[in-house]
């Protein structure tokens, strides 16, 4: 683009205007104006890696997606006996896009059962967490009913951040 893009309100009515400039924008407001983008592309492409590691690991378990996950992965010390088809499925849609993160941000890239990672060890201290104030949530009875049941899950407080604080300055 070689302006830079105003948009006007005027009298009341939500008509918009571009309105293209002649001067060239200064380098921040360029990477200002590509931040959004750049932002859903790297979401993007942090799901596109997620989804491959799943479609790779989808074949590996062929004909086993129904059995427990401690039988078909190695070191499985959380969800243990969830079908391995559904256990790839919560780590993909919820931990990994919980966190915004690829899978390689708690596993090794080669040796997924490894637990040479600090964020493995933590998630699974915070899936321990998360189990303890569901299982609270459950026995509350002054809550509004909801049919649904009272829980919450990993994005409940990281809503796509690694840091759940990163974005309540």
């Amino acid at each position: 683009m070689s302006g830079a893009t105003r948009t006007i309100l005027g009298s009341g009515l939500a008509v918009l205007f571009a309105v293209s400039f002649a001067f060239k924008p200064s380098r921040a407001q360029q990477q200002a104006a590509q931040a959004p983008a750049q932002a859903a592309n790297v979401q993007a492409s942090v799901q596109d890696i997620n989804d491959a590691f799943v479609a790779k690991l989808q074949k590996q378990i062929a004909g086993h997606e129904q059995e427990p996950a401690e039988k078909v992965f190695k070191n499985v010390q959380i969800m243990k006996k969830a079908p391995a088809a559904r256990f790839l499925l919560i780590m993909n849609l919820g931990y990994a896009k919980a966190l915004g993160v690829a899978c390689t941000y708690c596993h090794a890239e080669n040796d997924f059962a490894s637990d040479e990672k600090r964020p493995k060890r933590a998630a699974r201290e915070m899936a321990a967490m998360h189990s303890n104030i569901n299982q609270q949530l459950a026995k509350m009875q002054n809550l509004a009913p909801n049919p649904q049941g009272h829980f919450i899950n990993c994005s409940t407080c990281h809503r796509g951040q690694i840091d759940p604080m990163a974005g309540n300055n």
